[in-house]
């Protein structure tokens, strides 16, 4: 039999198994120390060819990160009871008929003066990622700049103030318009806690439009050092000629926002009513609230 043939067969299979690797075992001690052995010892002089591992507890308890709310119903709702006092919300699905909505949305689209507002943060300028306009008999101060006072209210505006007052019980007399034009304008998390909007301010907020998500957060406890990760949340698709009231303690106890959404939005207006007072500028002071993020 040649030298490669006899290779072969001690290679292939005839070839004799290789003896089995003894297992290392090792036992676990009735105690919280669990002692693991070492796969590859180290050499002598290298100490014990062993690793330690000591249980302990978290330094703060686990808890779950509260599944945001979905409020899709029309009807009145109690969103908190504290700490500033009880938060509401009323949603009105079909406010306005789709034949109004339709025709109020093609007409403020075309005829109001939106423009696009720069705002400051940490001293730097940014454009704001939507269109606003503003009316009312006094200027409006937020994100450190100013929109000038404005008493020229387009006749539609008069009107749908009109019905807003009469469907809610309040009165208005100031209105922020936002156009959002896209999938990708928004605003970010904030109150309206303005002093000069007074003490558990009403906000009535009409939407005309593409659909868009509106969502709020409670304002976290003060032991939580701002930290907004287990703060309930709720979202509210808000729909063509839907309005939402925010009464009571939301603004001081809640923040709300429009995020960014990835996929396909057309156009959609929000008219925010509201009843501004010649106070001074600025946020309310917050009693045992943390300052905002």
């Amino acid at each position: 039999m040649s030298d490669k043939r006899q290779r072969a067969r001690v290679q292939g299979s005839w070839a004799k198994p290789l003896p089995k690797q003894p297992r290392p075992t090792g036992t676990i001690p009735n105690s919280s120390t669990v002692v693991i052995p070492s796969a590859n010892p180290p050499p002598a002089g290298w100490g014990v060819g062993q690793r330690m591992f000591e249980y302990q507890q978290p330094a703060k308890p686990v808890r779950d990160v509260p599944t945001e709310k979905v409020i899709e119903m029309g009807g009145d709702y109690e969103i908190s009871y504290g700490p500033s006092g009880v938060s509401r919300l009323r949603l009105i699905h079909g406010f306005l008929p789709p034949e109004e909505a339709d025709w109020a949305f093609s007409k403020l689209l075309a005829e109001l003066p939106w423009s696009q507002k720069t705002n400051y943060r940490q001293g730097e300028a940014y454009e704001e990622p939507r269109l606003t306009c503003w009316y009312g008999e006094l200027p409006y101060t937020y994100a450190h700049s100013t929109l000038d006072a404005n008493t020229q209210w387009h006749p539609l505006l008069v009107t749908l103030r009109c019905a807003v007052e009469k469907a809610s019980g309040h009165r208005f007399n100031s209105l922020m318009c936002n156009l959002y034009r896209n999938c990708k304008d928004s605003i970010g998390w904030h109150s309206d806690d303005e002093v000069a909007l007074g003490t558990r301010p009403t906000i009535a907020s009409l939407s005309l439009g593409d659909m868009r998500v509106f969502s709020l957060r409670k304002q976290p406890a003060p032991e939580e050092d701002g930290d907004y990760t287990y703060v309930e949340r709720l979202r509210i698709p808000l729909t063509h000629g839907t309005l939402l009231m925010m009464e009571g303690a939301t603004q001081d106890d809640w923040q709300h926002s429009v995020s960014k959404e990835y996929h396909d939005r057309g156009p959609r207006i929000n008219l925010t009513f509201r009843t501004m007072y010649p106070e001074h500028e600025g946020p309310r002071p917050r009693t045992g609230l943390p300052p905002q993020h």
